[in-house]
């Protein structure tokens, strides 16, 4: 018996010694060396429990903790052992261990996800894996094939057949163009024509890697001109609320590749799928990215993102790290799967999600995933309306808005590619005051908005950017007043008709009822009997307030706009978004939860403590959690700034008076600091290797235990 099988039975036996009450097993044969595998099972009142997958790895191969690379080796050993056509053998569970470090995971809908421990046998029977797809073991393949190629590609077009791209981003965004022609080419069966020099040619003819392989140049070409033909097609613009058209293209942008290998490269990717079983004909086919699961396909785009981006003034700067969104989404999802009116609006096709800076939509993504699972929970519904409903949710229920046109560009081919190319995605200027996103509109809002106030060089540039900013600011506290006016006064806005600064005195109403477009401050009301103006805070479910804080005596005064953290305001704006009841899961900076000078946001979200009762009196919010996160958490974004996930609910409105709040109680706050999350950053990448905990998994864990 070899050393490497002696280390691995000194893992693997206690590991086993775990799980002794599921008394029934089946030995894999391992394809590698470095580790021992078994599946498990138990019986409980006569049916069988869902498998669970037990892997001891040898020391020094913990990196394959990480999620992707955890799926890779579980589809390796499924295959390798005759069960990956065999979803009913698939594992529910894995746990993974290597003598020093220990991981448990949900297997669900074929990859894998952080859980803090796995059910004893006694709880387990009640789970059901969730899968509602057809094909899943060949999705399965195909995403693994698929994160391969995409790998490949893009590091073929960074070292070898270099194109014209400036950097590794911009082959991201080349990527993203093609994935979107695609799209066209698998769910557009009718003829499109499109016109290219002096020709007529067949989008469905053109666009093969079969082609581009016969033809060369020709072929990038028309390939080009197909892209300008269907950049702007109708079936791809979507209206916002304020009943603007997006397309995901505009009018300036074009493909930018030119050698013909990478186009072959790329369409052999995402085209060579290999072949299906119909699921509704029974006729084996060729497949196509249409066919693969909605949920390999977000993880597709949302990997290849964290593998391949730039991160220091790149894309990095938008990326949230997998845990933190999991973790955010499994707290919320918890509390509103077990919230009776919740769970009628997620029924009803009626929910709707928002990230107002939301980078590639990976907070869209993970929702739409939990979106989708509970659906398929729901009893009473049939396969027909299940779908039905989950097709108005993904056209009508996740909405994003980001300044980066760049990253909208990416979130729309994202929601495209799981079956929602419609999503109301949108770019804006600024999430803070753009009209197309309405108060009242949400019930639930993840984010992680920019946060800190920029530094600026002291040279004449520097200068200039500074003034910039501070201006742009000071338009967003007064609701698009000039920001060198200068007023011996706070004043809410200026009004551009009348010339003049006006107080906004009650909250004004448009013609239909609703409050006007609150850019400026309305939850101030000027209380003062002579002519200097004397603000108090006045709550509204409508209004806003942050960009302004009291003084000593509680009177409320605007602040100077390069002054306050962006993430201040953006907490009051979701706020003033979530209709009343709904949930915010955001990303702050510690200070804003912690420092004596940020108090009064405190106050301003919880209410301020009534001494005689304990009550907190006064606030818009619920507080249900402050999660501590590590320091190195957006370390690839070039910040080691210490940040907290604060968990908000948008207290209930009163019936007789919508615009005013209920005096709902603040309850127990949850709280827990996570000093890991199952990597650390090396070389600018996130290093699953390094054998350290995810301590969200525990924590989210407690949260759900109600501990």
């Amino acid at each position: 018996m070899s050393d490497t099988t002696v280390d691995l039975n000194t893992i693997y036996t206690p590991l086993r010694q775990k799980f002794s009450s599921f008394n029934q097993q089946l030995p894999l044969e391992a394809v590698q060396p470095f580790y021992k595998s078994e599946l498990i099972w138990g019986t409980i009142e006569g049916s069988e429990t869902p498998k669970i997958l037990l892997l001891a790895l040898e020391e020094g191969h913990w990196h394959h903790s990480e999620t992707a690379a955890l799926d890779e080796l579980a589809y390796e050993l499924l295959g390798a052992n005759g069960l990956m056509d065999d979803e009913s053998q698939w594992p529910a569970f894995i746990q993974l261990e290597d003598g020093h470090n220990s991981r448990s995971f949900e297997f669900s809908g074929g990859f894998s996800q952080s859980v803090s421990e796995i059910p004893s046998i006694d709880l387990i029977r009640d789970y059901s894996r969730l899968s509602g797809e057809q094909n899943l073991s060949w999705s399965a393949q195909v995403y693994r094939d698929l994160m391969h190629d995409l790998d490949a590609f893009h590091e073929q077009v960074y070292q070898t057949v270099k194109d014209k791209v400036s950097d590794k981003n911009d082959i991201i965004e080349e990527v993203a163009k093609i994935l979107f022609l695609e799209s066209f080419r698998v769910h557009h069966n009718y003829e499109i024509l499109f016109d290219c020099g002096n020709e007529k040619f067949n989008f469905h003819q053109v666009f093969t890697y079969q082609y581009v392989a016969e033809h060369g140049k020709k072929a990038v070409e028309q390939i080009q001109a197909a892209f300008d033909y269907l950049k702007g097609h109708e079936d791809y613009v979507v209206v916002n609320d304020a009943k603007e058209s997006n397309a995901i293209f505009d009018s300036k942008t074009h493909l930018r590749l030119e050698k013909p290998r990478n186009y072959e490269t790329l369409l052999k990717a995402i085209q060579d799928l290999g072949t299906i079983t119909d699921p509704k004909t029974g006729v084996e086919r060729q497949g196509t990215l249409a066919d693969v699961s909605a949920d390999f396909l977000g993880r597709v785009f949302d990997v290849f993102l964290r593998a391949n981006f730039e991160s220091k003034g790149g894309l990095g700067i938008y990326l949230t790290p997998k845990p933190v969104k999991d973790a955010m989404l499994d707290m919320v999802f918890h509390d509103i799967e077990n919230d009776p009116e919740a769970v009628a609006q997620l029924v009803s096709g009626e929910f709707r999600f928002c990230d107002p800076t939301c980078g590639s939509y990976g907070f869209g993504s993970v929702a739409l995933s939990r979106v989708k699972n509970f659906l398929h929970t729901v009893a009473g519904l049939s396969d027909n309306e299940r779908e039905e409903k989950f097709s108005h949710l993904l056209e009508n229920g996740f909405v994003g808005a980001d300044a980066a046109p760049r990253m909208v560009v990416l979130a729309r081919v994202n929601m495209a590619l799981q079956g929602a190319p419609r999503a109301k995605i949108f770019y804006t200027g600024n999430s803070l005051t753009t009209p197309s996103l309405k108060p009242n509109t949400f019930d639930l809002i993840c984010t992680n908005p920019p946060f800190g106030t920029p530094k600026f060089k002291a040279d004449k540039r520097g200068k200039e950017s500074k003034a910039a900013y501070e201006a742009d600011m000071e338009q967003v506290l007064g609701g698009f007043r000039p920001a060198e006016q200068v007023v011996d006064s706070y004043n809410a806005y200026y009004d551009h008709q009348k010339m003049r600064w006006e107080d906004t005195g009650p909250l004004t109403l448009d013609k239909e009822g609703n409050p006007l477009w609150a850019g400026f401050r309305t939850d101030l009301r000027n209380v003062a009997t002579g002519k200097k103006a004397k603000y108090e805070l006045r709550p509204t479910v409508s209004g806003l307030a942050l960009g302004s804080k009291p003084n000593k005596k509680g009177e409320w005064q605007q602040v100077k706009g390069g002054s306050i953290d962006p993430a201040v305001l953006f907490i009051d704006r979701c706020l003033q978004l979530l209709k009343p009841g709904g949930r915010l899961m955001i990303v702050l900076p510690d200070g804003i939860l912690c420092n004596s000078g940020d108090r009064y946001v405190r106050e301003y979200l919880m209410g301020k403590k009534d001494e005689k009762t304990g009550e907190f009196v006064g606030g818009k919010a619920i507080v249900k959690a402050v999660v501590s996160l590590p320091s190195d958490t957006f370390k690839l974004s070039g910040t080691g700034a210490k940040t907290s996930i604060l968990y908000l609910q948008k207290r209930p409105a009163r019936e007789d008076e919508p615009e005013l709040f209920l005096p709902e109680p603040q309850t127990d706050v949850f709280m827990a600091v996570a000093e890991t999350l199952g990597y650390i950053v090396k070389n600018n990448i996130e290093d699953y290797g390094a054998g350290v905990d995810n301590d969200l998994d525990k924590i989210v864990g407690a949260y759900k235990r109600g501990e």
